[in-house]
C-alpha cells in the first residue's frame, strides 16, 4: 500500500482547537491531587475512617461543582472577549479597508513575502469580507474565530473528570478497607496511570509523563499529611 503524504490527509493532525483535552486532563488531575492530599491531611490528623470518607466525598462533590462552574465561566468569558475583539476588527475593516489591507500586507512582508505579492493578496482578500475578517483576526489575535471551545463541553468534562479522579483514593475505603497507606497507594497508582494516558496525546514517553504526575501529586500529599500530623490528633494510621 502506497503511503499517502500527511499534508493531503485531513486527519494527520490531532484536534487541538476543540477545547476538550485541557478541561478533561485538568479536571482528572485536580480531582486526584485534591482528594489524595485531602485524605492524607485528615488521615494524618488521626481521624476515623468514616470521617475520611465523609471528608473525601464532600471534597469530591464540592470540587467537581467548583471545577465545572469555573471552567464554564472561564471559557465563556474568553469567548465573549474574543467576540468583542472580532466585532472591533469588523468595524475597522468596514471603516478603513485600505489601512487594514496595508497592515495585513506588512505582516506578511515581515515574514518574507515580496511586498508586491503581499499587497496584491491583501487587496484581493478584501473582496471577501468574511474571509478577510477571519484572516485579520488570525494574524492580529492569533486565534481562529470559527474554532472556539464550548463552555458547556469544558464544564461537563471538567466536572465528570474531577469526580472520577477524586473517587480513586476513596475506593479502598468504600469497599471496606481502613488503611490510609493503602488508599494513598491506590491514589499514587491513579496519578501514574493518568499521567501515562496523557502521554498518548502529547507523544512524550509514558513513563516520564506518569512519573512526573506521580511526583507532583505525592509531594502535595506529603505536605498535607505533615500539616495534619502537626495540628491533628496524632492517632494511628490504620
Amino acid at each position: 500500500m502506497t503511503d499517502v503524504p500527511a499534508a493531503v490527509r485531513e486527519d494527520h493532525h490531532a484536534d487541538v482547537s476543540g477545547g476538550w483535552l485541557r478541561p478533561a486532563v485538568f479536571g482528572a488531575m485536580d480531582g486526584l491531587v485534591t482528594n489524595i492530599a485531602l485524605i492524607a491531611g485528615v488521615g494524618g490528623g488521626g481521624v476515623t475512617p468514616h470521617t475520611i470518607v465523609v471528608t473525601g466525598v464532600a471534597g469530591l462533590v464540592a470540587g467537581a461543582i467548583s471545577m465545572g462552574l469555573g471552567e464554564y465561566t472561564s471559557v465563556r468569558s474568553q469567548n465573549e472577549q474574543l467576540a468583542a475583539e472580532v466585532a472591533k476588527e469588523r468595524r475597522e475593516l468596514e471603516r478603513h479597508p485600505e489601512a487594514e489591507a496595508r497592515e495585513l500586507a506588512d505582516s506578511w512582508v515581515r515574514r518574507g513575502l515580496p511586498r508586491e505579492l503581499a499587497e496584491q493578496v491583501a487587496v484581493a482578500l478584501g473582496n471577501n469580507p468574511d474571509e478577510a475578517l477571519r484572516v485579520h483576526v488570525r494574524e492580529e489575535l492569533g486565534v481562529d474565530p470559527d474554532e472556539q471551545p464550548s463552555p458547556w463541553t469544558a464544564a461537563i468534562l471538567s466536572l465528570v473528570c474531577f469526580s472520577i479522579g477524586a473517587l480513586v483514593p476513596l475506593l479502598t475505603y468504600l469497599v471496606g478497607f481502613t488503611s490510609l497507606w493503602l488508599a494513598l497507594g491506590v491514589g499514587a497508582l491513579g496519578l501514574f496511570v493518568a499521567g501515562a494516558l496523557v502521554a498518548r496525546f502529547t507523544n512524550r514517553p509514558w513513563w516520564m509523563s506518569g512519573g512526573r504526575q506521580l511526583l507532583l501529586g505525592m509531594a502535595a500529599a506529603l505536605v498535607t499529611y505533615l500539616v495534619g500530623r502537626l495540628i491533628g490528633l496524632g492517632g494511628p494510621l490504620g
